[in-house]
């Protein structure tokens, strides 16, 4: 057995020689190239394979005989020139039979030579194709490589328009977000100062409710003091009729009537004081509302002619 031989690829070089023997029912030898083909192995392990298993068959087919032939047990009562004789015949026919063995072998070998050498050019033929191939594969490699160098250039430089593009969309993006935060900034200080503002108005309209109320109340006041004037007025006149009837009647009862015009006058003053101190609670109101405290003035200077007025009646009475 070949030592450089792995039991494996031994193993399937006998078995691919023994299948492809026996499917040309035992009757050619199987090639190297054959053999080498099915049990896919190198040139190397199924030359040496074959060359054993070769071996094999030549021995099993033509086995040399070891034991006494019967005619040499049968020629022992003849003498030792036969037995010699019969020696030398038996000793020439053990050589013809290494001789032809020999011969068969030598044969063998020649055969082998001859389907190495089939079996190298037709290897040499593969590796040819093969290598056609490989150059074509290599030429299309190249090309598809150039194609694809060109294709990743193009995407890289997309690539970089992308990115590009990107980093403005990321920058604008950043100052929108920040126009947004100052815009909500804005917003919040706007709402802080509408709902302070709002404050302001429901503060200013419970103000002006107020000084509605003020006012409706000075204007009551203005209306009860009108209504008291008028009063006085007719009073006035009630009393300017007695001192005239009395002066024509009696100089005492023109007196009574002076005093009567006094007592009058005394309300007025009366009534003067209390127009002032309404005057004062106008004045408060029209602080509180400045658009109505025009109507409460005018209201007032029209009430101080009319007491003017009556002071003057009165003077000129007495």
């Amino acid at each position: 057995m070949n030592p450089s031989l792995s039991l494996d690829a031994r193993e399937r070089v006998f078995a691919a020689a023994s299948q492809i023997f026996e499917e040309s029912g035992r009757q050619t030898m199987p090639t190297v190239d054959q053999v080498r083909r099915l049990a896919k192995v190198d040139m190397h392990a199924a030359t040496a394979a074959m060359r054993e298993w070769r071996r094999q068959q030549t021995a099993q087919a033509a086995p040399i005989a070891v034991a006494v032939p019967e005619v040499v047990a049968k020629a022992n009562e003849l003498a030792i020139a036969q037995l010699w004789t019969q020696a030398q015949e038996l000793a020439n026919q053990s050589l013809r039979e290494a001789q032809s063995a020999w011969d068969a072998e030598r044969a063998e070998l020649d055969q082998m030579r001859v389907e190495l050498s089939d079996a190298f050019e037709a290897q040499a033929d593969e590796l040819e194709q093969a290598r056609s191939r490989i150059e074509a594969l290599e030429r299309e490699a190249r090309e598809t490589a150039e194609i694809a160098a060109a294709e990743l250039q193009k995407l890289r430089d997309e690539l970089a328009q992308v990115r590009a593009e990107l980093g403005a969309a990321t920058t604008r993006a950043e100052r929108a977000e920040a126009a947004a935060a100052e815009l909500e900034r804005r917003v919040a200080d706007l709402r802080g100062e509408l709902d302070r503002a709002h404050a302001d108005v429901d503060q200013v309209r419970a103000e002006l409710s107020r000084a509605h109320a003020d006012v409706d109340q000075a204007r009551a006041e203005t209306q009860r003091t009108a209504a008291d004037a008028e009063g006085l007025r007719n009073e006035l006149a009630a009393a300017k009729a007695k001192a005239d009837a009395a002066e024509q009647a009696h100089q005492e009862q023109r007196k009574e009537a002076a005093k009567e015009a006094q007592r009058c006058a005394e309300k007025v003053l009366a009534a003067q004081k209390s127009h002032d101190a309404i005057a004062k609670e106008a004045a408060a109101a029209r602080e509180s509302a400045a658009r109505l405290s025009g109507q409460l003035e005018a209201v007032q200077a029209q009430n101080k002619a009319l007491m003017e007025t009556l002071r003057g009646k009165v003077a000129g009475n007495g």
